[in-house]
């Protein structure tokens, strides 16, 4: 039997797909290679840089990422589902202030997975054309019922917000990025949440 030569609509089908695959091929590499350039350089490293050791133009780069923002919160959207997705767990199984300290030291060391990422995470919450703003508004809503569930059970003082804990916790994971007081963020951290709990018989507001 011979073979029905291809026909018009096939071919475009398939040259479809293939450009699909390349595209996602390229989108793949790139990502892969920033996450390498980043760890290295923080979040303000040369997008052209990203580019030229991903062997693509930087059109192609743009194209894929238009914003540098775009470009994190492809590299951070597994881990900040992670952290949402935690908070849940932590919920459901700690008691509300170890839920919640659990959780903001799990926040302060993902914050710190690339230099200059915590003041950017600061630096975007009321930035809602930012690219990470959806991200960076469901990390606050996560830490929020956690700091609402601690200060309902009377442990946490109330007259802080859940913008007030992930301030202060991005604002640790930054003075701790690098030199010597990378080995006090625990200690910092410490500190931090001695500041959040309700001491016994202390009223606030």
């Amino acid at each position: 039997m011979t073979a029905e030569p291809p026909t018009a609509t096939s071919t475009s089908a398939s040259v479809a797909r293939d450009r699909r695959a390349d595209a996602r091929r390229n989108y793949e590499h790139i990502l892969a290679t920033a996450r390498v350039v980043l760890a290295e350089q923080g979040v303000q490293a040369s997008l052209r840089d990203v580019a030229r050791r991903a062997e693509v133009g930087l059109g192609t780069l743009y194209r894929h990422f238009p914003t540098r923002e775009a470009l994190l919160e492809a590299l951070l959207r597994q881990g900040f589902h992670r952290l949402v997705k935690l908070a849940d767990t932590l919920a459901a199984t700690r008691p509300p202030a170890a839920a919640l300290t659990e959780w903001l030291r799990e926040l302060a060391a993902g914050a710190g997975t690339y230099q200059g990422l915590p003041a950017s995470l600061a630096g975007i919450m009321h930035d809602s054309d930012s690219a990470l703003a959806a991200s960076c508004a469901a990390l606050q809503s996560a830490g929020a019922r956690l700091l609402e569930r601690a200060q309902a059970d009377g442990e946490i003082r109330p007259d802080v917000t859940g913008t007030d804990v992930f301030v202060l916790t991005t604002a640790v994971a930054a003075l701790t990025e690098r030199g010597p007081l990378a080995q006090r963020r625990e200690h910092l951290l410490d500190v931090m949440f001695d500041g959040l709990r309700r001491a016994p018989g202390e009223l606030f507001g």
